[in-house]
């Protein structure tokens, strides 16, 4: 399908496009054409990733100036699934050229996706480890330019990666041929040619008009100065799945240090030590010239693409100075760091908690060591200058060092935004010691801020990223567009109900107060129990927490609700372990497909409830037990709401609401994954049967929330849930109830005609209140005219002809 958006031609792969769709193709064009930033919520399941690429695509090809994409997305099955719309879009757009030069135009585009090189690298020795973090280090040891260089001169003196040395014959911009490539195409391209997939895509990015990644490529600073560094200004960014963008800032700028960490970084600082003794046995003129560039301020600018990791400030607030002379010398330098090391764990060793500003941290600092803040500000960057000037290999072992220089680097750069928080034991009960030192950022704002500096159109989208106005608050940004868009459907097939009491007429509810009552664990077994027995195939029952879903079960054991479940469907749990909630999900998936029905008791927050679609027949109802708000007697978010009350005026329970429901709705959002999709939604507390928890529900989920299913018990909602199950199982013919959801060319032209009409009215309407305004203007100033007319020629006769006003009055001047 072609049709235009004002002057552009949009090329839709599909015959039809629904009416949401067309309204977020143009919001979009909108947000880029004003070169601003936007915030819109799209309903889940209505085509929001092949809109957004097609609008995005068709703007690029079209207009001559081309802007990159930046497609941020949250986990490698999305980034894959976002790659394979673009790959068919493309295809799509392949077959509509018209002529050769059009062709040749569309099959020149290319776009490509990165994720991390435990994913992508070939190599076998290196491949074969387990740890993300071993397997960068081993990378490095075979593709840093030190290793290169060596191995170039002297062939067989050190192991150098083959894949990767393939990769420098060729020219730049040319690794790999156009078109769009997901990571599976290019781990083949790799193997078929036997070259690097991970730096053939970090090279390519450069050259490439589309690039699909991890938010963290972009947000978190270590990962973006090395990655995204030299993606261009105008580039277009998208947040895909944005709903917990503020969370993601907030983790990419925190840092958690333990006892471990602190004695695995001593052994690092002693092996740094030994190494520096080596080299200036060996090459002592090495250290030399580093000490050289040092003081002349040079920071040596390093493009390799081997770093340790990158430096964890922002760009802003990088100093453009030469590195302290205390800790130039290298040697001074590890002295530096062990007694920094030394210091911390000695702070570990307090029994109470302790929470302070970095303000306060670097005082004390400074009257136990001495050590001030300015070389602290440098950490990183001199650990960094120094790695590369050893030549150390293994860097794995450096990672507990590198990120106690990451935490100096970043207390001795923000003063405000950020918390130290010492907590010495785990839990509240805890009797042996395990403690953690946070340095917490409090401000998502700051990780976000060089991003919408940086690009001219920032658009955060989701599914569930009610309410609106919460995230421009946050992140500190003005949106040029903000909107969020209803779900046209046929035909009403999804359920949303609010079961405020058992059929004992027991409220419901998982307040603390009430949560382990029995009366109520009793009621949210029951609601279990009725559904397993009328819904078919797969049901999702998501708790507020891990520690409140075991002791539910646990109670639903002894209560013999669970034995009651087991007669209907098979039962399956998520866990903290992915490998086992893998398993548990695979297993649950097959009894769905097999006609035996299944029940997955999930978490919110949690894996199932972030990445995974339960479509069809694997989620044909959800249903959410109590709300899930988080804990807040956690320290780091008691924090957190006091900054965000007293820096962004947002009340504590306004954050905690707004992030319980929008948490809600993404475990609901799972029920439904397209329009020919159809599920009930089970709200079971009776909180959600107020209008301010409500309200904060995304709309095109609140629209389809009757007043007459907003407050029910379990054998009313029973009985409008079987009445749903009959109506929806029987078959409808595509628009017979009268609302159209699927609109054909025609149908977007009559809308785009009727748009234009009412733009026209509105014009119109516009002027006449205009001239109405003008005339009633005119008219008041020739009154006021006339007045004052009469006025100044009666001065002018009483001062002129020393005439009285009486006298004048009396006078008839025109007789």
């Amino acid at each position: 399908m072609k049709f235009f958006i004002d002057d552009l031609p949009v090329i839709f792969p599909y015959e039809f496009v629904y009416p949401e769709q067309y309204a977020y193709m143009c919001d979009i064009k909108k947000t880029i054409d004003a070169q601003g930033h936007g915030v819109l919520e799209m309903p889940s399941g209505t085509g929001k990733t092949v809109s957004l690429l097609s609008l995005i695509v068709s703007y690029q090809q079209f207009y001559p100036t081309k802007r990159k994409l930046i497609y941020c997305s949250r986990t490698v099955p999305e980034i894959e699934k976002a790659l394979s719309e673009l790959k068919r879009l493309m295809e799509y757009r392949v077959s509509l050229a018209e002529t050769p030069e059009e062709k040749a135009k569309e099959l020149a585009f290319t776009g490509l996706g990165l994720t991390s090189r435990k994913n992508l690298c070939l190599n076998p020795e290196v491949a074969k480890e387990k740890k993300g973090t071993i397997v960068d280090a081993r990378c490095r040891d075979l593709t840093s330019a030190a290793a290169c260089e060596k191995g170039r001169a002297n062939p067989g003196s050190v192991p150098l990666c083959s894949f990767h040395e393939n990769l420098n014959g060729l020219e730049a911009g040319n690794l790999i041929p156009p078109g769009i490539w997901t990571l599976a195409d290019v781990q083949q391209h790799g193997v078929d040619n036997g070259t690097c997939p991970y730096f053939t895509i970090r090279r390519m990015m450069p050259f490439v008009d589309v690039v699909i990644y991890s938010f963290h490529y972009l947000l978190d600073p270590k990962v973006a100065e090395q990655v995204s560094k030299e993606l261009s200004k105008d580039a277009i960014v998208v947040f895909d799945e944005a709903h917990n963008i503020d969370n993601v800032c907030i983790e990419s700028l925190s840092i958690d240090l333990t006892r471990p960490m602190l004695d695995a970084a001593t052994r690092s600082v002693a092996k740094l030590g030994d190494r520096i003794e080596e080299i200036k046995q060996t090459d002592a003129s090495k250290l030399q010239d580093e000490y050289a560039k040092l003081v002349e301020g040079l920071q040596e600018a390093d493009n390799s693409e081997e770093n340790i990791t990158g430096i964890p400030i922002l760009p802003d607030d990088l100093l453009k100075e030469a590195i302290p002379g205390n800790i130039r010398k290298a040697e001074h330098f590890v002295a530096f760091l062990k007694r920094l090391v030394e210091y911390l764990k000695t702070r570990m060793r307090v029994q109470h908690v302790v929470a302070e500003t970095p303000v306060s941290f670097l005082q004390h600092l400074k009257d136990i060591t001495f050590i001030e803040r300015r070389p602290l500000k440098f950490c990183a960057e001199r650990l960094q200058s120094l790695v590369r000037t050893l030549d150390l290999t293994r860097l794995d072992e450096f990672a507990a060092l590198q990120k106690i220089a990451n935490f100096a680097t970043l207390v001795a750069t923000y003063e405000k935004g950020f918390l130290l928080i010492l907590e010495p034991f785990e839990t509240e009960n805890a009797t042996v010691a395990n403690p953690v030192f946070h340095l917490t950022c409090l401000d998502p704002a700051l990780a976000i801020k060089p991003v919408l500096e940086q690009f001219q159109s920032v658009i955060i989208t989701s599914g569930t990223i009610s309410p609106l106005d919460m995230y421009p608050k946050m992140l500190r940004f003005e949106p040029v567009v903000q909107e969020t868009y209803t779900m046209t459907l046929d035909r009403n097939s999804f359920l949303p109900i609010v079961i405020t009491r058992g059929s004992d007429q027991v409220a419901v509810s998982s307040r603390f107060e009430v949560r382990n009552d029995p009366a109520v664990v009793r009621n949210f077994g029951n609601i279990l129990i009725e559904y397993v027995k009328i819904v078919p195939d797969g049901v999702v029952a998501f708790f507020p927490s891990y520690l409140y879903m075991e002791s539910i079960v646990a109670a639903w054991n002894d209560m013999d609700i669970l034995t009651e479940v087991w007669k209907h469907k098979l039962i399956f749990v998520e866990t903290p372990d992915a490998n086992e909630t893998s398993i548990a999900l695979e297993n649950y998936r097959r009894a769905c497909d097999n006609g035996r029905g299944a029940v997955l008791l999930a978490v919110a927050r949690g894996k199932v409830s972030e990445g995974i679609d339960f479509d069809h027949h694997y989620g044909r109802a959800v249903i959410m037990f109590g709300i899930p708000y988080q804990y807040t007697e956690s320290r780091i978010l008691k924090a957190r709401l006091e900054y965000l009350r007293d820096e962004y005026r947002i009340r504590e329970s306004e954050f905690l609401g707004f992030d319980a429901m929008r948490n809600a709705a993404q475990c609901m959002g799972r029920a439904l994954r397209g329009k020919t999709d159809w599920g009930m939604m089970v709200f079971a507390d009776k909180r959600f049967a107020r209008a301010d928890k409500r309200s904060k529900l995304p709309r095109w989920m609140n629209q389809y929330i009757t007043e007459s299913a907003s407050n029910l018990s379990t054998d009313m909602a029973l009985v409008l849930s079987k009445h749903f199950l009959r109506m929806i199982s029987q078959p409808q013919k595509e628009g017979s109830s009268g609302k159209q959801s699927l609109w054909s060319l025609a149908d977007v032209e009559k809308a785009q005609a009727k748009a234009r009409e009412a733009a026209m009215l509105d014009a119109e309407a516009e002027e006449l209140a205009q001239e109405a305004l003008k005339k009633t203007r005119l008219d008041d100033n020739g009154a006021n005219g006339d007045a004052m007319d009469e006025d100044s020629d009666d001065e002018f006769a009483a001062t002129k002809f020393g005439v009285s006003e009486a006298e004048l009055a009396a006078m008839d001047l025109d007789g």
